[in-house]
């Protein structure tokens, strides 16, 4: 019965180490390590490559839920995808029991407090952005597409949507949105 750990932090300046040694400590066999978000399962390719992998009477240990998931809804569906393949889940900083009544309870709470945290930075960071409109120092991502090049493809070459937006390397759909303004 083979245990494997699974490490996560969500940016590259972050550090696994101290996740890393709990998870030899707790006797993983295997760790896989990645530094992206966690509030979605995609691009979480050695999550995947994880679960893809674990087979009935694995154990997969991760520090704390959170590093698993930051949605109740990902958590859940990871759970489900372990229970399914009779894959034990364990975390080394929580009592996570999956196999109990009490365990499940537990498991789900700290998947809502996973998700309300993730939601308050979320507020946070837009306060921030707020804040930083209002003092003109935030003015957002710089345009992509040059409008009046797609103005002036349509009007003076009689260009339509498809054509422009081959020509200038951009969407279609983009190139729509342009059209609709004007």
């Amino acid at each position: 019965m083979p245990t494997y750990g699974y490490a996560r932090v969500s940016t590259t300046d972050q550090d696994l180490t101290i996740q890393r040694e709990a998870l030899l400590g707790a006797g993983c066999e295997v760790i896989r390590e990645e530094k992206v978000s966690g509030t979605s399962r995609q691009g979480r390719e050695e999550l995947a490559t994880l679960l893809e992998f674990l087979r009935e009477g694995d154990t997969l240990v991760v520090t704390r839920l959170d590093r698993l998931a930051r949605s109740l809804d990902d958590l859940s569906g990871i759970v489900r995808e372990l229970e399914a393949k009779g894959v034990a889940l364990k975390a080394t900083e929580q009592p996570v029991d999956t196999g109990s009544a009490a365990g499940k309870a537990f498991f789900q709470m700290l998947g809502v407090f996973a998700e309300f945290e993730t939601n308050l930075r979320r507020e946070r960071q837009m306060e921030g952005i707020a804040k930083a409109k209002a003092a003109g120092v935030y003015k957002g991502r710089r345009a992509s597409i040059d409008v009046d090049e797609v103005k002036r493809l349509r009007d003076e070459e009689s260009l339509g949507a498809t054509q422009i937006s081959r020509k200038l390397g951009i969407a279609r759909t983009s190139v729509y949105r342009v059209l609709e303004r004007f």
